[in-house]
């Protein structure tokens, strides 16, 4: 199976919009407002987290983005009763699984797959039932990969933390090495039929040599973009990172 280099989407998620505006209380600013200017800008879907202890996105907010929204939303969540409820009262157009500890400030690696297989297998049955598109947000590891396939589901995301790190922390070699996994677990999981996206830590610097993996069909970023956007502005801010996505595919 070959992969060829079409357009590729920007989810841009709003989490930390609701951070600001929690770190205070009141409504604004408000993330329907941010998801709405990123459309704008140039946005093809909205990625919201909603946390088992709602640091952030509230409960609120995955009801007035179900109903503002005219783009995709991708609602991240953990597999807990708690979130499949939720998910399937409001059949977002795709659910995408991550790991959640309590303690963590942002999602640390990938979802353990190979390690719950049954168990997300059953759980992830109901949501692909109710009709939305099942993401497992993993790390790059062939492993995984091939579990996210036989649970059955659609899309895997592959967390691209350890390579924004290592370059951000002057790393040439692990970065080099972070990259080199991202672009062969792409691959792998194309050949398997899963739909690719990547996520976690772009930048403008970042964001390019991901983004020309030809099966990669879809990347989420979100804390960069809402901090470039308090000196830039929101829509400057995502309109930048779409023009380094398309050029990398150009």
């Amino acid at each position: 199976m070959t992969a060829s280099l079409g357009k590729l989407r920007l989810g841009v998620n709003i989490d930390h919009v609701a951070t600001v505006r929690n770190a205070r209380g009141g409504d604004t600013p408000d993330p329907l407002r941010a998801a709405i200017l990123a459309e704008q800008a140039g946005a093809d879907g909205i990625t919201a987290h909603l946390r088992e202890d709602r640091r952030h996105i509230s409960d609120a907010d995955i009801d007035a983005l179900m109903e503002g929204l005219t783009v995709p939303l991708n609602f991240e969540m953990a597999a807990t009763d708690e979130m499949q409820a939720i998910a399937l009262r409001h059949k977002p157009h795709a659910v995408c699984i991550v790991p959640e500890k309590r303690e963590e400030r942002t999602t640390e690696g990938g979802l353990e797959v190979a390690r719950e297989e049954n168990k997300l297998a059953h759980f992830i049955a109901p949501l692909r039932a109710a009709g939305c598109r099942v993401s497992i947000f993993i790390a790059a590891d062939k492993r995984q990969i091939e579990a996210a396939h036989r649970i059955g589901a659609e899309v895997i995301e592959l967390h691209t933390g350890a390579y924004c790190d290592a370059h951000a922390e002057g790393r040439l070699k692990d970065r080099d090495r972070e990259l080199k996994a991202l672009g062969e677990m792409s691959a792998f999981a194309h050949s398997l039929g899963l739909e690719v996206h990547a996520g976690h830590g772009l930048t403008y610097e970042t964001v390019k040599p991901v983004a020309a993996f030809p099966e990669v069909m879809e990347l989420n970023i979100g804390h960069f973009l809402i901090g470039e956007a308090i000196f830039l502005g929101l829509s400057p801010a995502i309109a930048e990172m779409r023009r380094l996505m398309d050029e990398a595919r150009a």
